[in-house]
């Protein structure tokens, strides 16, 4: 599983590295980062949960 965050729509609301903290991080602005690539199995469903949660849908979760 791969995930990515777009830059250009990310408002940093921080419920991706909230809601999946082993996958996601913050930059010193409080954006979004992804921090593994690609996704570990345990951390799957925390992926996907973030990406849904997204208000801005940054997110985007690949198989």
């Amino acid at each position: 599983m791969r995930v990515r965050i777009d830059g250009e729509r990310c408002q940093g609301h921080g419920r991706c590295y909230s809601l999946a903290p082993e996958v996601f991080g913050a930059d010193d602005d409080g954006f979004g980062t992804v921090l593994a690539d690609p996704v570990p199995t345990d951390c799957s469903q925390a992926a996907v949960l973030a990406e849904r949660n997204c208000p801005e849908g940054a997110v985007s979760v690949e198989d």
